[in-house]
């Protein structure tokens, strides 16, 4: 049994995988007897108090302000890696998906809000089908493995990283709430001392996890969401040491495995689960889940293969060697998979206010029939676009 653990996990997939059987999980606590017990233990108060500081929120903010910013720093951590060294390292190799991106983020805003126009209440909204999930739809590629070229597995990497930028600046920019000054003194200090850290390539990480965590914990009461201080954290652990250490590559194989394997389902099964009460047809074809789910089935592909195709066609960008637009095509329908940073948003979005529980769970309704739908087509898509790559293969 251990064996077999230990082999899943080792699968390109598993990941992937493991997000949706948490997202059914949670759909099923939500829809049966066990509903009870499934949002009474999300609402659990837990509390952290030193001295006059105290942190007291339910079981479910601590996994999306607290856990998610854990998953940040390796967020964080992978854009700066991928910038310095990787696939976004030089502008020949980033603008193609940095062009890409752009229009996977702009064209599912605009579905959205051309459906939603009418409805002022769900406007704030808009971001909610801008982001692409890496780990699942890195998941599905993974499932065709043998046959998608390296080329196209880099480009959609690429994409997403870029992808999950731009909703961080989205967050920074559009989410944040009334400003603590004190707070924001506290985590501008804490950022100079990163930055110093970074500077003098100071390498022990628990020196970052101590400066790191006040940032957190002030930043969480300024009123900007925490989670950007995992993004700023990651950014701060520097590439290299004084003697040769990697610091940021030990940290982001480390925390790489409890995101994808703890970190991320958790917040799957804690944000997944809808309850289809009083659902009706009427009610998922309202202007909320309607806007989401076809910003994410067509505003995504459509953003994504029209600007890469005329980011070509100008010749400000060049295709990547061993790659069509067929496949493009099918990448960018698998962009639509948005799941993990959409949740994130719509709880951003319509986390608070009045009736905010129903008007979250029709979000949320959206982004599940967006994903779904984004994943079995982008998967067919894919298995028909690369299936000539196996032929040569075998």
């Amino acid at each position: 049994m251990l064996k077999q653990i230990q082999k899943f996990l080792k699968l390109e997939a598993a990941s992937g995988i493991l997000l949706l059987v948490s997202a059914l999980l949670a759909m099923i606590f939500a829809n049966t007897d066990l509903n009870q017990l499934y949002f009474s233990f999300l609402q659990t108060e837990v509390a952290i108090k030193f001295g006059a500081f105290s942190i007291d929120k339910p079981l479910l903010m601590w996994v999306n302000d607290g856990f998610m910013a854990v998953f940040f720093i390796l967020v964080g951590m992978e854009v700066k890696r991928e910038l310095f060294e990787g696939s976004l390292s030089s502008y020949q190799k980033a603008v193609f998906p940095a062009v890409a991106a752009l229009g996977g983020m702009i064209v599912p805003a605009l579905v959205y809000w051309f459906i939603n126009q009418n409805s002022p209440e769900y406007q704030q909204g808009w971001a909610i089908p801008m982001a692409t999930d890496i780990a699942f739809a890195l998941g599905i590629v993974a499932l065709l493995s043998k046959q998608v070229p390296p080329a196209l597995k880099v480009f959609l990497l690429a994409l997403a990283i870029i992808d999950d930028l731009g909703a961080i600046i989205v967050i920074a920019l559009f989410f944040s709430h009334e400003m603590s000054m004190q707070a924001l003194t506290i985590a501008s200090l804490a950022i100079i001392v990163l930055v110093a850290m970074n500077r003098y390539k100071v390498t022990g990480l628990i020196n970052y996890a101590i400066i790191g965590t006040i940032l957190w914990a002030s930043v969480l009461k300024s009123g900007v969401h925490a989670t950007l201080a995992g993004v700023i954290i990651g950014f701060c652990i520097p590439l290299r040491g004084k003697n040769g250490e990697a610091p940021l590559h030990h940290l982001e194989h480390a925390l790489a495995p409890w995101c994808s394997f703890a970190i991320l389902p958790l917040f799957a099964f804690s944000n997944a689960g809808v309850s289809l009460e009083g659902m009706s047809l009427d009610k998922l074809a309202s202007p909320l889940p309607l806007g989401v789910a076809l910003g994410l089935i067509i505003g995504k592909p459509v953003g994504v293969f029209l600007f890469s195709y005329v980011s070509v066609l100008l010749g400000i960008a060049k295709l990547p060697e061993g790659i069509n637009f067929k496949q493009i095509f099918a990448i960018a329908v698998l962009c639509g998979i948005g799941f993990t940073m959409s949740m994130f948003i719509a709880g951003l979005a319509f986390g608070e206010g009045d009736a905010s529980e129903d008007v979250l769970a029709l979000a949320r309704l959206g982004i599940l029939m967006g994903t779904f739908v984004s994943a079995i087509i982008g998967y067919f898509l894919l298995k028909l676009t690369t299936k000539s790559n196996l032929m040569k293969a075998a």
